[in-house]
């Protein structure tokens, strides 16, 4: 078992830093490469000021028009992303280790918001995939890599959950979280979860588009 955990601490934990990083860089290239092979004029009006702009809107809950048409669906997906990223960058345990590994450590929060973090983001995943149930427009458009995304993303948060409270006691919970963990991390640049680089390059391009072109607002 000790051994088992090195592993999955140290390689396996490595890997998948080597592939995030490396993957978000080769997507990254990748879409620069093909914009410029395809569309080099959306570089000439590319804008650091609309593009700004754009994405400093969008980011208010509620405050673009396509916020406001779906608010229940706004509502959880700002919740979703802001616990998905605050509970594991900020939860004790995690900034424990960066401290033991790197000497780096930042302020946590308490277990207890952690906690409610946790389970946020796991009835966010269940919402998510009853949507795409239920709704017509967004069946049509999903396939199973979508439903396995989303579990996914979830597994880290549940194992997560389970380990902290001991459900059920011993180190293989432990381990199960942190393999989830990582082999998400690994996957995003290759699966849809892109998305947390692609999307604000979308929205600096969208921007710049309506801002320096159009002269309009795109929100």
């Amino acid at each position: 078992m000790t051994s088992l955990y090195a592993f999955v601490a140290g390689p396996l934990a490595w890997a998948a830093f080597l592939f995030f990083f490396g993957g978000l860089c080769y997507r990254l290239l990748s879409m620069l490469r093909q914009v410029r092979q395809s569309e080099p004029f959306i570089f000439s009006y590319m804008s650091l000021r609309y593009s700004l702009r754009s994405i400093l809107h969008w980011l208010i809950p509620f405050f673009a028009m396509g916020w406001r048409r779906n608010p229940i669906l706004t509502g959880v997906t700002f919740i979703f992303h802001i616990s998905l990223i605050a509970a594991p960058v900020f939860i004790v345990s995690h900034v424990v280790l960066w401290d033991e590994a790197w000497n780096l450590s930042w302020w946590t929060l308490p277990d207890a918001v952690v906690d409610v973090m946790t389970l946020v983001v796991v009835a966010a995943c269940l919402f998510f995939a009853l949507r795409r149930v239920l709704r017509p427009e967004v069946r049509f458009v999903s396939d199973a890599s979508d439903y396995l995304l989303l579990v996914l993303t979830a597994a880290p948060f549940v194992t997560g959950f389970l380990a902290y409270h001991q459900w059920p006691a011993g180190p293989w919970m432990t381990i199960a979280h942190m393999v989830s963990g990582e082999l998400l991390l690994a996957l995003i640049p290759f699966t849809r979860l892109r998305h947390m680089l692609s999307g604000w390059l979308t929205r600096a391009y969208i921007g710049s588009e309506f801002g320096a072109v159009r002269h309009a607002r795109d929100w």
